[in-house]
């Protein structure tokens, strides 16, 4: 099993990034797909899901309107476009799956990816 994230880089306040997630080893669209946040020394920040279809997504407060999450079953693979990036985006990326819908409380996930690095600075 495996979630291997990538598109992390550094940008500038105010621009846009498109992360990836692509899976493998496992039944990706029968999973709920997640996207989280880890920064150093700050608590972890429950992004964004999307349900098994694509059909059923959620946002954090902090990013909703900003970011988008999508999947694509066929490529088994999630998607999380982020625009507007702000200095307080900086942090490590990671995806997660898991076969039940947690919402954005819990990190009870079955699988996590290893993560990619956003860095937004002038």
């Amino acid at each position: 099993v495996q979630l291997v994230e990538s598109g992390g880089n550094l940008v500038q306040p105010g621009g846009s990034l498109r992360l990836s997630c692509e899976a493998s080893g496992f039944s990706f669209s029968i999973y709920w797909m997640y996207w989280v946040r880890q920064a150093p020394g700050k608590e972890r920040v429950f992004l964004a899901t999307i349900s098994r279809s694509g059909g059923t997504t959620s946002y954090g407060a902090s990013v909703k309107g900003r970011f988008t999450i999508s999947r694509d079953n066929v490529k088994n693979t999630a998607y999380l476009q982020m625009n507007s990036l702000n200095p307080e985006d900086t942090g490590v990326y990671y995806c997660a799956a898991t076969i039940k819908n947690l919402g954005l409380s819990s990190d009870e996930y079955d699988y996590w990816g290893q993560g990619t690095q956003v860095t937004v600075s002038s």
